[in-house]
Formats: C-alpha cells, structure tokens, sequence
C-alpha cells in the first residue's frame, strides 16, 4: 500500500467519524420545517385581521377567506397544541438519553470522553427545546384566550410558571404572570405588564396581549393606534401569503402535470419498444441520453481523493478548525460577536474558501489527464440547458414535497437543518439577506453542481449504470449536507439534479434548477420572517 492511500484511508477515518458526529448531533435538533410552519400560523392570523375598508372591492374580502380559511384561530390553536406537545416528548426524550449516559461514563476511557461530548451536546439541546417549548405555552395560551377557553390558557400559563419555579431568572414566567393577570376575572394588572408583553411577545400575539390590556386599562387611544397598525400589518400579510400559498401551489401544479406528462409519455414509448414497433419523434425525454455513459480517465482513487481531501477535509476541517481560527485570532474577530450582516459576509467569505479549496483539489486532481473529452464538465450556453433546468425545478416540486411529508411523519420536527436557514429567517437587514442570496442562489449551486454533478456522478458511471450513478451522487450530495432528517428530501433533489444534468448533458441546466431551489426558499424564509415583526 502506497504512503498517498495510507494518508487517504487516515483522513477517511476522520471524514465519516465526523460527518457521522455531525449527522448524530443533528439528530435532537430541532427542523426548520417546523419553524416555517409556526411562522405561517403566525401570518395567518395576522392576515385573519384584516377588514377591507367599504370603498375597496368584494373580491379582496373574498380572496382573504380564501387564503385564511373559515376559522383561522383553530387551525392556529391545532398547529401550536400539535408543536407544543411535540416539543414537550422530544424534552422528554433527550432528557432520558442524558440521564442514560450520564449513568455510564468514565471519563478516563477514550468512550468516556466521547459521552462527555455527547452528555453536552444534549444539555445544549434540552436548554434550547425548553426555551421553544416556553415560548409555545405563551402562545398557546393567547390563543386559547382569544378562543374563549380562558380557563385552559390560565393552565398553560400556570403549567409554564410551574416549571420555572426552580430557575433564578424566568422572564418566560414572568410573562406568563402578566398574561395570567389580564385575563383573569378579576383581573391584576402588573405594573410591569406593557414592557414585559412588547419585550417577551411579538407578531400577533403582542398585538392581541396588548389590546387586552389596553381595554382593561381603558386607554382608548392607545387602543384605536394598535388596531390601526394591525390593520396595516394584516393587509401586508395577505398580500404575503398570496405569495407564499399561491405560488407553490401553482408550481406544484405545473410540475405534476409535467410529471404525469413525462410519465405517460415514457410508458408509451415502452410499450411500443415492447410491441417492437417504431415510435414516432426521437424518443420520449426521460429516456434521452439514459445509458449514455461518460469516458472516464481515472479510478476510483482520484474519486476517493477528490471527495475525502477536496470536499471533506478542506471543508469540515482545514478551512473551519484551521485556517478560519487562526485568521480571526490575528485580526482579533470573535463570530459571536457579529451582527445579522456581518455575519452573512463571515459565511459568505467562508463558502468561498471552502468553495476554492475543493476546487483547487478537483483541478490537481485531474491535471494530469487533460485535455478531458468534450462531454466533461460541459457548460454550454446555447442549447435547450434552460428548459431542462426550469422545467426539472417543476418536476422537482411535487417529489420533494411528497418524500418532506412523508419524512415529517418521521422525524416529527427533529433531526437539524441547514444553519443558514434560522439565520435568514430571522434576518431583517436587507444587505444581509442580498449576501446570503448570494451565497445560496449562486455560490453553493455553482460549486456543488460542479463537484456533485460534474465530476462525481460521471466518475461513477466507470463502476455503475447511469441511474446507479445519479443515486449514488444523490446520496453522497445529502449527507453532505450535514442534516439528518433531510437526507431523503435532499437525496431526491439531487436524483433530479443528476437525471437533469445526464439528460441535458450542460451543467447550466443543474446550476439553474439548484438557483431556482434555493431562491425559492429564500424568498420564502424572508416573507415568513417579517411576520414575526
């Protein structure tokens, strides 16, 4: 065995050890699925605010019910019952695996150490569950409230207080007093009731907590300028889940008939084939290009050097362990410390060294097979590489959607996501969310088309079938991302990433089709995260 292998086997050891520590301390974490989803609640029930002024048209109103529904406040209720007691067993449940192996350490063996870590990781999850499921009493509580199941939102309340006897500082339960008191009967008014519901609530739920302070106070002016604002809140928020639901849905529309389409398409050319007959046209686009395989220069050892030392070891450790520490120590940054936009150039400027680094790798590692055949690494700007791009984002759709529903079932709100997300969402500067556009929509499409489409999955139609080379790629691209729960939905998109790019045979049209993703979650992250304004 050559010294180069003995290096990559090394280095392979402590790529999946790590990738596998990353993907296990996912596992607790909570999805950001599941914030998208309270985050919608939230504009549906500032949207249920809304009264049309008389001069406007009838449509408007009949539009709002439509978005909104018939009854906005239970489906809000459902949604917040259903997260807080998902939160609450997932408190439960860590709470267990800490006190499992808490039992079982030794911290003089090397197993001890890593439960040690372990035993961490799992504190820092059950702080963060307890935090949210905090949060989700609060509100829930304002909800029952305006549901007129007061009784049941003062238990909540008092539940949340309960648990929080113990801590030294509780401003959840501090809040949860206030609230207690204004909607009790009698009510007590606390004096600190304003600045703890504008500093501990927002969205809806301050507007609904300080309305009813308000009447009890019998501040009529304060009262009439809330509701104003309100209005002025709840119309933006039709206007945004008009986007947010109507979009999608029509997307999703189009792409199932493109689906079925293709689908029919295809099983009509089969079942000429099967009769042995001629079938008019060039064949049906699913099967174009399907065994058409790449002449691939180099083994399995160029392949294994490129993903382990490019994509790995640059990635997840030089550039973040290494060279990141070392540059921020010399020019005395601490990351903590930064504000929404400086943290997104922070990622940004750290995409792109990992993004370089890869490349750098990918580039030596096939130097010495150049010229490549024409088919390698193909970006062609003519061609029909758009439609196959804008079209596979379509199709993408109603697969995606379906395996994320089924996965939720699954996962029930666990299992991590990508950490640029959170931060988008709750983003409000405008600059930062153009530098995360960025990094999202052209960066990262860019550079993992070009290592995940362009050298990977041709690499391995050496060893496998084309189809066996898209879901090994596929794979191979959702792991990478770190995320445990987003392995299937994720693997699936990369299927169609790689089935577009074999296809089309133009890595333009992935990079687009990749563009078009993530700039649709994007926009969706940033219309969901003003309604908690």
């Amino acid at each position: 065995m050559t010294l180069k292998r003995v290096i990559l086997g090394i280095l392979t050891a402590i790529a999946i050890a790590l990738v596998g520590l990353s993907l296990l301390a996912s596992w607790n974490q909570p999805q950001i699925q599941s914030r998208l989803e309270l985050y919608q609640t939230n504009l549906l029930l500032h949207a249920s605010e809304w009264q049309p002024e008389s001069n406007q048209s009838a449509n408007l109103s009949s539009a709002r019910n439509n978005i909104v529904g018939t009854d906005p406040l239970k489906t809000a209720l459902t949604q917040y019952q259903d997260a807080q007691n998902s939160t609450r067993k997932n408190v439960e449940t860590t709470q267990t695996q800490l006190k499992a192996i808490q039992s079982t350490i030794d911290s003089k063996s090397e197993d001890g150490n890593l439960k040690i870590a372990q035993q961490k990781a799992l504190k820092e999850s059950i702080d963060e569950q307890s935090s949210l499921q905090n949060e989700l009493d609060l509100r829930l509580g304002i909800l029952q409230a305006s549901s007129d199941k007061t009784d049941a939102a003062l238990q909540t309340w008092n539940n949340l207080v309960d648990r929080q006897k113990t801590q030294i500082d509780a401003p959840s339960a501090a809040t949860a007093q206030v609230l207690t008191g204004i909607w009790s009967n009698p009510a007590q008014l606390l004096p600190d009731a304003e600045p703890r519901i504008q500093k501990s609530l927002d969205g809806w739920f301050r507007y609904r907590a300080l309305a009813q302070l308000y009447k009890l106070q019998e501040r009529s002016k304060e009262l009439v300028a809330l509701q104003a604002t309100e209005q002025a809140t709840a119309e933006q928020a039709v206007e945004k889940l008009a986007i947010i639901v109507g979009i999608p849905t029509i997307s999703l529309c189009i792409g199932t008939v493109l689906l079925v389409g293709l689908t029919i398409q295809w099983l009509v050319q089969w079942r000429l084939q099967q009769k042995q007959l001629d079938a008019p046209g060039s064949g049906p686009l699913l099967a174009r290009n399907a065994s058409l395989t790449w002449d691939v220069p180099w083994d399995g050892e160029i392949v294994w050097q490129v993903l382990v030392v490019g994509f790995f070891f640059v990635g997840q450790i030089l550039i973040p362990y290494l060279l990141l520490p070392v540059s921020l120590a010399v020019l005395k940054l601490n990351p903590a410390t930064f504000d929404p936009r400086e943290k997104a150039f922070y990622i940004f400027a750290t995409y792109l060294l990992l993004s370089a680094g890869g490349l750098s790798v990918l580039y030596f590692s096939v130097k010495p097979f150049l010229p490549l055949p024409d088919s390698w690494f193909r970006i062609n700007w003519r061609g029909n590489w758009f439609w196959w791009g804008f079209g596979g984002y379509f199709v993408a759709l109603p697969l995606v959607v379906a395996v994320s529903l089924i996965n939720q079932q699954f996962w029930q709100g666990q299992g991590g996501s990508n950490p640029i997300l959170p931060i988008v969402l709750e983003g409000r500067d405008n600059v930062a969310l153009a530098v995360f556009f960025g990094t999202a929509a052209i960066a990262a499409p860019v550079f993992e088309e070009i290592v995940f489409r362009g050298f990977l999955l041709p690499s391995l139609t050496r060893y496998l079938p084309v189809s066996g080379a898209i879901a090994a790629s596929a794979l191979l691209f959702a792991v990478a991302h770190l995320s445990v729960s987003e392995i299937l939905p994720l693997a699936t998109l990369g299927a169609v990433l790689g089935f577009v790019y074999t296809r089309s045979r133009n890595l333009l049209a992935p990079m687009l089709l990749h563009s078009l993703w993530n700039s649709g979650t994007l926009l969706s992250l940033f219309l969901l995260g003003g309604s908690a304004s």
